[in-house]
């Protein structure tokens, strides 16, 4: 069995261009009121009178909410964090997809299945911000750093395609590698955004990306140590 680190070398570089990418999304702060929450989620009443005023009850909610949202502070910083971690996440989800009958290490099917829970609803959190700013859920034009295999943890399509190939203790080895490269990507542009973000949601986001995902780093290197 060939060692992992041979066929896919790191790329120190990709973490000092993140860092770059972040440095350069505070230069774009605009000041605003107040902070804002999460959007909360509409619930669908059914059935009789009762169910159908709490489910109008619910809608107003939500939309009030986004309106809210819409309305608070948010800073070109939050923009920039959603529209650069939601294709970041789908990677993710992407990745963590493919231990479906190609992982053989519990703990890597036990990250994949935590990595899919997280991030599916985290993404359509941050499309929701961005549509109740009236923000584009993507940076028009190729983003500086987000051009998959350079800077910010993103692999390439090769990369992609080579892991979707493994299989068993290879996939294993090789998703637990990408994946810590990728969460450090993800880490370092949260840690952007808990500095010069201002919706209160996103940097709570921010937060617990830093802590979730710095956990899970460690996990997989004790996972590739072993293997």
């Amino acid at each position: 069995m060939t060692a992992f680190t041979h066929a896919l070398p790191r790329k120190p570089g990709r973490r000092a261009a993140a860092v770059g990418l972040v440095a350069a999304g505070a230069l774009f702060l605009s000041a605003c009121g107040g902070d804002g929450d999460d959007m909360s989620g509409m619930e669908h009443g059914s059935g009789d009178s009762s169910a159908s005023a709490s489910a109008s009850a619910s809608a107003s909610t939500s939309a009030s909410a986004a309106a809210e949202a819409g309305s608070t502070g948010f800073n070109d910083a939050d923009v920039a964090f959603a529209q650069m971690m939601i294709p970041h996440h789908q990677q993710a989800l992407a990745m963590a997809r493919l231990a479906d009958g190609r992982a053989s290490d519990a703990e890597v099917k036990e990250i994949a299945a935590k990595i899919e829970k997280a991030q599916d609803p985290e993404i359509r959190t941050m499309q929701g911000w961005l549509k109740s700013w009236n923000q584009p859920t993507a940076a028009a034009g190729a983003m500086p750093g987000m051009d998959h295999g350079s800077g910010d943890g993103m692999m390439s399509d090769g990369d992609m395609e080579h892991l979707k190939g493994m299989k068993g203790a290879e996939f294993d080895k090789m998703f637990a590698d990408m994946m810590i490269e990728h969460h450090e990507g993800a880490i370092t542009m949260a840690e952007g955004e808990r500095k010069n973000g201002e919706y209160a949601g996103a940097v709570k986001m921010a937060g617990a990306i830093v802590e979730g995902q710095s956990a899970e780093v460690k996990q997989l290197q004790s996972i590739l140590d072993r293997l």
